[in-house]
């Protein structure tokens, strides 16, 4: 199995803006966030002092979320909190799975019927341009777009896989485990360990990748803070 520093996954967002999304990075200072329509996820360092915050709260805009992912700096006073959610980041230790002829690669004519799926299936953050964060992969059913799942955060020697998803009408069918396979076989062949975040409220998900062969590697709390 491919094997990277897991320390890397420590600080994913900073590390895949500064690493293979460089190129889709806004920064000033050491603050650092996706460009818009990308992500929403923002990097500081691991101890950011008065002036890496200030460089972030110029780079966002007056009165912006701050979406900090699993970052644990806190921000000072007047950072208003927008939410917190408790979750785990959890790293794959199973086989390589067999490659999936039956899923399909989704280009940019995709983003609609993308868009519209996670508007049904709500899997998280999606944005117009998150696929340009790496592969993502679905299944049509009858000609209908049904699920998908795709790359986000690629620290080094990683791949989060994410936007993990079924249509209501198609649940219960096997096409998350299907996408999710697919992916992970297609990140181990580049040599690189795949990893995901879920929600602990997220019950049914944690079962489902335990079972395809993640195991926890740490707890996390997904925080956002609405800028001064």
């Amino acid at each position: 199995m491919a094997n990277g520093d897991a320390t890397a996954l420590d600080d994913p967002v900073g590390a895949s803006l500064r690493g293979h999304h460089a190129h889709l990075a806004r920064r000033l200072g050491k603050a650092a966030t996706y460009q818009p329509g990308v992500a929403t996820f923002c990097a500081v360092g691991a101890d950011p002092d008065a002036e890496e915050w200030a460089d972030l709260a110029r780079l966002l805009g007056r009165g912006e979320v701050a979406d900090l992912f699993s970052s644990a700096a806190v921000p000072p006073p007047g950072w208003e909190p927008v939410f917190a959610l408790e979750g785990r980041q959890m790293i794959w230790n199973g086989g390589r799975p067999e490659p999936d002829s039956g899923v399909v690669e989704l280009g940019a004519d995709s983003v609609p019927e993308m868009l519209d799926l996670v508007a049904r299936a709500k899997p998280g953050p999606f944005w117009p341009r998150t696929r340009e964060l790496g592969t993502y992969l679905g299944v049509r059913e009858n000609g209908r777009f049904v699920a998908m799942a795709g790359e986000r955060l690629r620290p080094a020697g990683h791949t989060e896989i994410s936007a993990v998803c079924t249509a209501p009408e198609a649940r219960g069918r096997g096409y998350a485990a299907r996408l999710v396979r697919a992916l992970v076989a297609r990140v181990l062949a580049r040599g690189e360990r795949p990893f995901l975040h879920v929600a602990e409220a997220n019950t049914g998900a944690i079962a489902l990748y335990e079972r395809l062969g993640f195991e926890t590697r740490k707890p996390v709390t997904f925080r956002g803070f609405r800028t001064p």
